[in-house]
Order: C-alpha cells, then structure tokens, then sequence
C-alpha cells in the first residue's frame, strides 16, 4: 500500500550510502520509500568481517552479488555461498529465510551482498538457491533484448517476495514495452491478470562510469494518479543506486559502450509478477525480427 504523496523525479533514486554504516552500499526504508512493503540494503563484508541480524516479522531474501560468504543461523548453515567475483561473471547464490530467523554472515572472501525483506504471516522453510536453480531467460528482441535471472520467480514457496537479475547490453532497452503493475486486476474467469507490487531496482554497471536512463510515468488508472498525484518522471540511475518504481511504467535505457546491471525486488498483493504492457507501445513485441547475440553474458551449463 502506498502513501498518498507526490513522487518527484530526486525521490524516485536512493544514491549510494546516507547511513552510518561504512559496509552498507545503499539502504532503503518503506517509509523513505512511501510504501509498506519492501526495504532493502546492498552491503559488503572484507574477508573474516561478520555482520548478524533477524528477520523478526519478515520473510527475507539474500542475494550474493560477488565474492564468497557463509550464513550461520536458528534455522540452519550454509557455508561457502558464491563463487562470481561480480554480477557480470554468473549466476548467484542466494538465501530465503522466513519470520523469526537469527543469522550471522561471514565472508569467506571479500563479498557484497544483497537482502530485500517483507512482512510475512506464513514461515515457509529456509531455502538455498545454487546458480543450477536460477532458470535464466533471454527475453524480447532487437535492441529489446535482455537476460533475465530468475532467482525468487512466481510460484517460488515463500509468502510475497519476488527476485530476479536482469542484463541489458549496451544500446539496448529494457523493461519493455513499458509495464506497469500498480492496480490488482482479475479477468472474468479470475485469473490474475495484474498485481499492485512495489518494486527496487538496484544498480551496478560493467564500467564504473556507467550509467543507465529509468522513465517511471502513471496511467490514469493509477491510483496516485487519480488522487492527482501523477508521476513522469525520468532519472538517471548510477552504480549502487536504487530506483523506487512505486507505481506507473518503469522502462530502462542502457547506454551504447555498457551493460547494465539490475537486481529487482517485488512485493505486494500477490506473489506474482502479473503486469499490464502500454497499449500504445504493445505492438512492438510483433516487431522483433532476432534477438542481441550478446547474451547470455556468460556459459550457462
């Protein structure tokens, strides 16, 4: 659920630091955010260091962006999480923990790290995910074209959280045609056909000058705004930076010479990632005559 506010283009990105924690790359609060559902921190460990906390009330996914860690736990260990240096070298590791997990992370090597979290009233037991269990797909088409790591996809058995990477090679788009899911729908039979999911977009590129361009814009259909808060907005996302997509399309452009980097965390009515295409921009789906040879960016066995 959202709060009735209006979401300026500087309120839209979460640049790298603003805490007092040196480890932490970026942080967002449901509250800065203007949400009740996802908070989320990018962190990093040098080799040896520990860092512990608790999900108390929330379901929480933690997701190894680069390096080597392990995970000591109330419900269980995991040793030797991770074997890319980076985002760009493979698939991830990454953990579920439900409600009312105590953990430590320790990292084995210079890591950083990823960790989304929600509310939850069911406890789901804890998972592992190995890079084997991340099913990638290559989706779109002609500089639409991008690699979509599905690390929490819909169907995965948790309560709300959904996660997945995305590539987008340089020159390319992503992201589209442009989606939104911000209204929760059914069709006459019931299916779901859109869910009203608050999402991040956090950030990392292949070059550290890098950077990639985000429109978010509503329809009138959007509940902020029919409560006259409209957004179209369009911001320029740097490495560790987070976007907030509360509400409207989200395309992304990524700059010839770069490939971007993003990390989606989802949650909200359903755990689902039922969306609705711009119906003026739909058609381009038609359109694709190949795919960008450029991914997968790595072997995928």
């Amino acid at each position: 659920m959202k709060s009735i506010r209006q979401y300026e283009a500087r309120s839209l990105v979460v640049a790298p630091g603003g805490t007092d924690d040196p480890d932490v790359l970026v942080s967002v609060t449901p509250e800065q955010a203007g949400w009740d559902t996802l908070a989320f921190q990018a962190r990093r460990l040098d080799q040896g260091r520990r860092w512990s906390s608790a999900t108390q009330h929330h379901e929480l996914a933690l997701i190894v962006l680069g390096g080597r860690l392990s995970v000591e736990s109330n419900r269980g260990r995991w040793a030797d999480l991770g074997e890319r240096p980076h985002v760009f070298a493979g698939r991830p590791y990454a953990l579920y923990l439900p409600p009312a997990t105590e953990f430590t992370v320790t990292a084995a090597a210079a890591a950083e790290f990823a960790l989304a979290w929600v509310e939850a009233a069911e406890a789901h037991p804890p998972r592992l995910i190995t890079p084997a269990d991340v099913a990638v797909e290559i989706r779109g088409g002609d500089h639409a074209t991008r690699q979509i790591n599905q690390i929490i996809p819909p169907g995965f058995p948790c309560s709300r959280l959904v996660v997945v990477e995305v590539y987008t090679p340089g020159g390319n788009w992503s992201s589209y045609p442009p989606h939104k899911h911000d209204v929760h729908r059914t069709d006459a039979q019931g299916r779901l056909v859109e869910a009203d999911l608050d999402e991040i977009y956090y950030y990392k590129f292949d070059r550290p000058e890098g950077y990639a361009l985000q429109r978010v814009y509503t329809d009138p259909e959007s509940p902020l705004h029919r409560a006259g808060h409209p957004i179209d907005a369009v911001v320029t996302a740097r490495a560790n930076a987070v976007v907030l997509i509360p509400e409207g399309y989200h395309p992304v452009s990524s700059p010839v010479g770069y490939t971007t980097y993003y990390l989606n965390a989802l949650a909200g009515s359903a755990q689902s990632l039922a969306a609705s295409d711009d119906p003026r921009y739909a058609w381009v789906k038609d359109s694709y005559r190949a795919r960008d040879p450029r991914v997968p960016l790595y072997p995928i066995a």
